[in-house]
């Protein structure tokens, strides 16, 4: 009886994939189409490119992070100070997350990249940025035991229809193999842009904002975690986390972000 019924199951199994296939295919279709009939364009400079939005004149004027730098703050040195030394705005003021790191200073073509990807729905651009951001944290994702995004307000998100730093760290997790848990940290409050605020309007704005889930707290203790955002600009929002998971108990939280604004002296 077994004998018999096992070759009807195999054709049955042969056929459930070979429709799963054809419907897959027929889902990319449209964007097939839409990509023969309209060329993708460098998100930059509007010329086409071959590739993922970034033709190589705009790639080659983005200012990639690299040391000497702040082993805490990721701040790029104009010269090489000696090891650990700090830079003046971890020593004045430091976060509560341990050490950031960014791929990219946040100059024009990283803001445009940055805007896509947020507004835009350029989510084809979040392969190659998520890339640079697991080369860059390197160090970070080493002895990291999750990926947390920022998370978006509810309201927000439906608007959106997705997280730009969701869409980053599951490129950054098929990367580095560290694994993403994104229901871990919430956030519980409604904010403002912080467009336009000062750094104090920006602490007080997200303030009490992020909550780490009541029933994954548990996954928190005592675990390194890697915060994942697409922008460190004064750091509130990025702190405001890090303090959410760290009254959960984690061990650890560091910060990996795609740009990050530095200060030109």
């Amino acid at each position: 009886m077994d004998a018999e019924a096992s070759p009807p199951r195999s054709i049955s199994s042969h056929l459930r994939g070979t429709l799963r296939a054809c419907r897959e295919a027929f889902a990319h279709l449209p964007r097939l189409a839409l990509d023969i009939a309209l060329p993708t364009l460098c998100v930059s400079c509007r010329e086409p490119v071959d590739g993922e939005g970034v033709c190589a004149a705009c790639w080659a004027k983005l200012s990639f992070i690299a040391p000497p730098y702040c082993p805490r703050l990721g701040i790029p040195f104009v010269y090489d100070p000696g090891p650990d030394m700090l830079s003046m705005e971890a020593i004045a003021s430091p976060p509560a997350y341990q050490r950031a790191r960014a791929a990219v200073r946040y100059d024009d073509v990283a803001r445009t990249l940055v805007h896509a990807l947020k507004y835009q729905d350029r989510t084809d651009l979040a392969p190659a940025m998520g890339r640079w951001m697991a080369r860059a944290g390197g160090e970070l994702l080493a002895g990291a035991d999750m990926l947390v995004p920022v998370p978006l307000h509810w309201r927000r998100a439906w608007r959106r229809r997705y997280n730009q730093s969701g869409a980053l760290a599951r490129i950054i997790e098929r990367q580095s193999g560290v694994r993403l848990r994104g229901e871990v940290l919430r956030r519980v409050r409604a904010t403002e842009q912080q467009i336009g605020l000062s750094r104090a309007q920006r602490a007080t704005n997200v303030q009490g904002a992020f909550q780490v889930s009541p029933d994954r707290q548990a996954e928190v203790q005592g675990r390194r975690i890697v915060l994942i955002d697409d922008v460190l600009t004064s750091s509130a929002t990025l702190d405001a986390c890090a303090r959410a998971l760290l009254r959960a108990k984690a061990a650890q939280v560091d910060v990996l972000v795609f740009a990050r604004v530095v200060e030109t002296r």
